[in-house]
């Protein structure tokens, strides 16, 4: 059954991801009628970004007013960005990091999703990719010791999706497979819809197979 709805979502989340970009496209989006289908179908799309880099400051509004955070991603450059700032210096929400394990073995899905970007970016391969994210890791170890409330694990799952939820809404991107998360489309999802509710399946699914970070990547 579990099966079956994401199946569901997913094609709910692919036709409107079709649907909307076609609008992209064509001009200058119609938001009232994304609103419109949100509620007709459930699925609580309220905006979409064309490159995920427009959200940034949605986003740290967002998290400046969250009661809680909840964070997947494929690399962690934006947790040391402007955007996270003022969650790390003044807000007291817990946040919860989960980042791709540096050390998993070289035939993973995180050496996989440097592969893929080598192929449109020169200067990128699976060796540059564990070394930013054992940088990010790392940074947030030294935020952890000054800021209580920051949990982080890592995970080696496919590397094909960011996700930062908040108690409001999430912001959901899948990455393309030859393209930087950057420049892949971003949606948000109001809290009442299915596929926010979806997205926390999946951040959850992801924190219960985690692990805590070994020494020299964040962690004691």
């Amino acid at each position: 059954m579990t099966a079956f709805l994401l199946g569901v979502l997913s094609s709910l989340l692919a036709t409107a991801l079709v649907f909307v970009a076609g609008w992209f496209r064509a001009g200058r989006p119609r938001w009232w009628l994304v609103g419109l289908l949100s509620r007709l179908t459930g699925t609580g799309i309220t905006r979409l970004y064309q490159r995920q880099g427009a959200s940034e400051a949605d986003l740290a509004r967002d998290l400046a007013r969250a009661r809680w955070v909840k964070v997947l991603v494929g690399r962690g450059n934006v947790l040391t960005r402007d955007t996270f700032a003022p969650l790390w210096s003044e807000s007291p929400a817990p946040v919860q990091v989960l980042l791709p394990d540096p050390d998993s073995a070289p035939d993973t899905w995180l050496s996989s999703r440097g592969t893929d970007l080598g192929h449109t970016d020169p200067g990128f391969g699976p060796d540059l990719l564990r070394a930013q994210v054992r940088a990010n890791a790392e940074y947030l170890d030294r935020i952890g010791h000054q800021r209580p409330g920051l949990d982080l694990r890592l995970f080696d799952l496919p590397n094909t999706f960011r996700i930062i939820a908040t108690d409001t809404g999430a912001y959901l991107t899948f990455y393309g497979r030859y393209r930087h998360g950057r420049h892949s489309p971003c949606l948000h999802l109001a809290a009442s819809g299915a596929l926010y509710d979806a997205a926390l399946g999946l951040f959850e699914f992801a924190w219960a197979n985690s692990a805590l970070p070994r020494s020299g990547d964040g962690g004691p």
